[in-house]
């Protein structure tokens, strides 16, 4: 059983790292080594997390052993009381040590260190040289795998150039040092210590706003009201942002037809040319063509064509024009389905039929799940009742967790007496060896682990502000496939720099490292790899332990919206309620919504009157013949009516009169001919079929073979 949880685990965790993957990116259209690196990354920093609760109880059940060892060997005598008198018939007693009882999940020794070491490199190699060398080669407007590597390295050798400056001074600098005698482990341990420091600066960061936000989220989404009005907030604010990519995506459209006006088809730009329309949307394609005909000469000294640097810098902006063009389209689109779901729930409030009414009924296929359980009565209970009351209770124990990692953050140094929550937890569970506590064994079991829960609350904090945070447009995490390439690699690069960080200040809260606890205990195999921190002491006993008492301050700011506000006064626009400025973008937004709703409206509308007609009078064409057919027959007999007053004469003029006769009597009434035919049509065919139109000339104005005079 010790390798089946391990592998069950590594396969779990790929599959989520696959599907958040899956949901941001884009597996189609993004290139193959950008998903791979950014899988990558986020499969090791997720593995990490869940495998990091195994070594725990392993360490414990290690040090119970140990302890078992040294009992067992050693036995000691109860100390009595001081005011106990002896008594012969009373024998002193011994400690009996309780017994071991050996987890399931436990992972034999030898095994975890060699798994951490290969995590733990390969994570920082992805984030410190390979995901910034994609980077750049995926923003490369480059036409070829040999100008984007030329770019990516020119644009990476500033970056890389200050990390080695750095790193070269330091280690000069201690190898002259007369006092410094370091071996390879202790610089090894140097190097981690730094990026963890940095990981940790940014994690006191992340995770101050994700302490609070997390909780307030939930509880604000038990408002309808308030959700509904930020949703207008947004509304307006996003079709701004449309606007406003559209409007860039003509202009790079318009820059990209007059390069591929100016340079013909025999140029050597020609095939970059393509490319670039290649990556154009298609009806951007179909107005420009690929100016085929033009046969004018490349080499006329009085054109001047664009360089291939300058191709270069277009294609890479078409590609980021087309990409914030297409994102702010479908999020347009959420978002007005999200509104318009949120003004059902407030309509659906006041029913006293407690059935959902949606405003636009799907036009798919009702499921079985929606037909038997998920009915209109269910779907009313929970979104009007049961939905604001779920979010709310979700808060608050949200919310408990927040106070307890905020308390533990600020007291985990304190090891006589132990004030940090979380190790408090751990070592009542170390005492009683209750290792289903401290692991992640089964779904139903889940919130009853405390080890795994004080992870996973933490990694949701940290991990779900990095997915929601937003860079303007130079970091963004979308979903429903609308990230680039950019972003998702930028997000594998700051999960990989933060996750060590995180798990080492999480063993600081349980008291597992004994850098931090000062306590001679077994240590993880996670630890071992990480090396000792007191190498230097003024990060092990300074950084590290009093750096975490900033959440406190980054807590109440969050609470306070004190970053929103700043935001708000430098002219980006924000959501506050008490803002005259959030009044006016709310009534936008809710007049788009409006505007959007009656236009979706006007379209179904549309739609079932044309079904209703088909329903009732069948197919459409037959319909338009059989129209057509009576109205010509009425033409028919109007005029025949108009040629016995006028001629009187009996002669009619029906469907069984020859050619001439109708000549004659469309030339005396001074009337438009009534058949319309192609030029192939035979003089017979109007006495086949007088109802039918079709394209062409009109029959009296071809050549007759008879005299049309003769009978006049």
């Amino acid at each position: 059983m010790s390798g089946a949880a391990l592998g069950f685990e590594i396969v779990v965790v790929f599959f989520l790292a696959l599907f958040l993957l899956h949901r941001y990116g884009d597996f189609k259209k993004q290139q193959r080594m950008v998903l791979f690196g950014t899988l990558l990354a986020w499969y090791l920093c997720f593995l990490i997390v869940f495998i990091l609760p195994l070594d725990v109880s392993t360490t414990i059940y290690n040090q119970c052993t140990k302890d078992h060892t040294v009992h067992t060997s050693h036995p000691t005598v109860s100390p009595l009381p001081a005011n106990h008198t002896t008594n012969a018939s009373v024998a002193p007693t011994k400690s009996i040590p309780k017994p071991c009882y050996k987890p399931w999940s436990y992972i034999p020794q030898g095994i975890m260190p060699v798994f951490w070491r290969v995590v733990y490199w390969t994570s920082q190699c992805l984030t410190w040289l390979l995901l910034p060398f994609m980077q750049s080669y995926a923003r490369s407007g480059g036409f070829s795998i040999t100008g984007k590597i030329k770019t990516a390295l020119i644009e990476n050798a500033i970056y890389y150039g200050t990390y080695l400056l750095i790193f070269g001074s330091l280690l000069i600098y201690v190898a002259v040092h007369p006092e410094w005698h370091l071996s390879w482990y202790e610089l090894q341990t140097i190097g981690i210590t730094a990026a963890n420091t940095w990981g940790l600066f940014l994690l006191v960061l992340l995770l101050g706003y994700g302490l609070v936000e997390i909780p307030r989220s939930y509880w604000n989404a038990s408002r309808h009201g308030h959700l509904l009005v930020k949703t207008y907030f947004k509304a307006s604010k996003l079709m701004t942002e449309k606007a406003d990519a559209e409007e860039n995506l003509e202009d790079v459209m318009e820059e990209v037809r007059k390069v591929s006006e100016s340079i013909k088809y025999n140029h050597p730009l020609r095939k970059y040319i393509d490319t670039i329309l290649r990556k154009c949307p298609v009806d951007y394609q179909e107005k420009m063509g690929r100016n085929m005909d033009d046969y004018e000469d490349f080499d006329d000294k009085q054109n001047t064509y664009p360089s291939e640097k300058s191709l270069v810098k277009l294609h890479k902006q078409v590609i980021y024009a087309v990409q914030r063009h297409n994102r702010t389209r479908v999020q347009w689109q959420i978002l007005l389905q999200e509104a318009i779901h949120l003004e059902d729930v407030a309509k659906n409030e006041t029913s006293s039929s407690h059935q959902f009414v949606h405003s636009f009924p799907s036009s798919d296929t009702v499921s079985w799940f929606s037909r038997y359980v998920y009915t209109p009565t269910v779907e009313w209970y929970w979104e009007c009742l049961l939905k604001r009351w779920f979010y709310r209770l979700l808060s608050v124990v949200l919310t408990l967790f927040s106070v307890a990692v905020v308390w533990s953050e600020c007291t985990f140094f304190s090891t006589r007496p132990v004030l940090s929550l979380f190790a408090v937890f751990i070592q009542l569970a170390e005492r009683d060896y209750n290792y289903l506590y401290i692991e992640p064994t089964a779904a139903t079991l889940l919130h009853q682990m405390a080890c795994f829960i004080t992870i996973f609350f933490l990694c949701t904090c940290v991990y779900s502000t990095v997915f929601r945070i937003r860079v303007f447009n130079y970091y963004y995490l979308a979903s429903h496939h609308q990230t680039d390439a950019y972003s998702l690699q930028f997000s594998g690069m700051l999960f990989c720099r933060l996750t060590p960080p995180l798990c080492l200040n999480f063993l600081g809260l349980i008291h597992m490292d004994s850098a931090i606890s000062h306590q001679q205990k077994e240590q993880t195999a996670y630890t071992s790899i990480m090396g000792s921190m007191r190498v230097l002491s003024f990060i092990a006993n300074g950084f590290y332990i009093y750096y975490p008492m900033l959440i406190v301050i980054l807590c109440i700011a969050t609470y306070f919206s004190l970053g929103t506000r700043c935001l708000n006064l430098l002219g980006f626009q924000q959501f506050m309620g008490d803002s005259e400025m959030t009044s006016d973008l709310i009534d936008e937004g809710k007049e788009l919504i409006r505007r959007e709703k009656r236009k979706r409206q006007r379209i179904e509308d549309g739609e079932n009157r044309r079904r209703e007609w088909k329903e009732r009078y069948g197919n459409p064409r037959d319909d338009y013949a059989a129209r057509n057919r009576s109205s010509h027959e009425m033409k028919e007999t109007s005029y025949s009516d108009s040629v016995n007053s006028s001629s009187n004469r009996q002669a009619k003029y029906s469907r069984a009169a020859s050619r001439p006769e109708r000549d004659c009597i469309e030339l005396l009434q001074d009337a438009e001919p009534l058949d319309f035919n192609a030029e192939a049509l035979t003089d017979d065919s109007l006495d086949s079929e007088p109802g039918r139109h079709s394209g062409g000339r009109y029959l009296s104005m071809s050549s007759s073979r008879s005299r049309i005079f003769d009978d006049v």
